[in-house]
């Protein structure tokens, strides 16, 4: 019986799930498709720093290294015994990514798969962001989210994603917007490597943000075609590019401004990046049969954006579903 039919009878299952799309290996143990009995991560920051970005090699070597490991510990954390009686399936995301680091986890995910004689499931990463907002921690029952009413608008917002889903269920999703240029992520890395911030710069964005003006620079915001679901963010980069660095685009850099000045443009991008997602978002939820809104990908921990996008809830009276913070 396929693993959905499984979940729709009632079913309670115990997965291990595995993560290698870029530069963080992760291991995690679900039950019942939402309860977390572990989650471990391993980092890769450190070893991309000194490049300002991921390079693909450096992370499929470093995801090599350490993911054996990584799953012995989810299933040490999650008290796993005897895996290949207690699981009833291996999960694995293998598609978008980078390719050496996919290689690493499906290679992986299969080897388990065989051993252990269970089912392998292929899973989408870009559209699980949108299923995060199920998960919860099992030692917290009383923090389980909502069920969600579909069907649904989704925005999944990552450092190399920037999509709009019309979501019928979890498993029955239609993209209906995209990014032309770059990703909301990639704009954020580019305009901290602009303000000489670090990587990675969305946090960093987001931290000196809450202490500038976000009405202090005027950044154009390209809302493109009458009524298109399609992002673009590199005029906005380069908007930030030519303020910090001069008109061509290399008359000084960000030592010129002050503490304040470097913080007003922080906060001026990310209002008008919150700003371009949500004029989408409320385009797609007004075109599509909508009865709830769901956001997930790594910049969907912005402040900025999560106070954006609870606001439109309200504007629009639709529920608004976020994963967890550590999610």
């Amino acid at each position: 019986m396929p693993i959905s039919l499984l979940e729709r009878a009632g079913f309670l299952m115990l997965v291990l799930g595995i993560e290698t799309t870029c530069d963080e290996t992760a291991a995690a143990v679900v039950r019942d498709g939402s309860e977390v009995l572990s989650n471990i991560v391993a980092s890769q920051i450190d070893l991309h720093q000194k490049f300002g970005g991921v390079v693909p090699e450096v992370a499929a070597r470093a995801h090599l290294e350490v993911l054996d490991l990584v799953v012995a510990e989810a299933l040490r954390e999650a008290r796993v015994r005897d895996a290949a009686r207690e699981l009833d399936a291996i999960a694995v995301a293998h598609c978008p990514g980078l390719i050496g680091c996919l290689l690493v986890g499906t290679a992986a995910a299969k080897g388990y798969a065989l051993g252990w004689e269970k089912p392998l499931v292929g899973v989408n990463h870009v559209q699980a962001h949108l299923y995060a907002v199920r998960l919860h921690d099992a030692q917290m029952p009383a923090d389980a989210p909502p069920d969600v009413a579909f069907p649904a608008v989704g925005l999944v917002m990552s450092g190399g994603h920037s999509s709009l889903y019309h979501v019928r269920d979890f498993d029955d999703l239609q993209r209906i917007g995209q990014t032309r240029d770059d990703a909301v992520g990639e704009a954020f890395d580019k305009v901290a490597a602009i303000l000489k911030l670090g990587y990675p710069g969305g946090p960093l964005i987001d931290a000196l943000a809450r202490h500038g003006n976000p009405h202090a620079v005027a950044f154009p915001a390209a809302h493109l075609e009458k009524e298109s679901l399609t992002f673009s963010f590199s005029g906005l980069t380069t908007a930030v590019l030519y303020h910090v660095n001069g008109k061509k685009g290399r008359e000084r850099d960000a030592s010129a401004l002050s503490g304040q000045g470097k913080a007003d443009v922080a906060a001026s991008f990310q209002r008008v990046a919150a700003e371009m997602l949500v004029e989408k978002l409320r385009r797609a939820a007004r075109r599509f049969e909508t009865r709830s809104i769901l956001i997930g990908g790594g910049v969907s921990a912005n402040s900025a954006i999560r106070a954006a996008v609870e606001t439109l809830g309200r504007e629009l009276a639709l529920p608004v579903h976020m994963p967890a913070m550590r999610y």
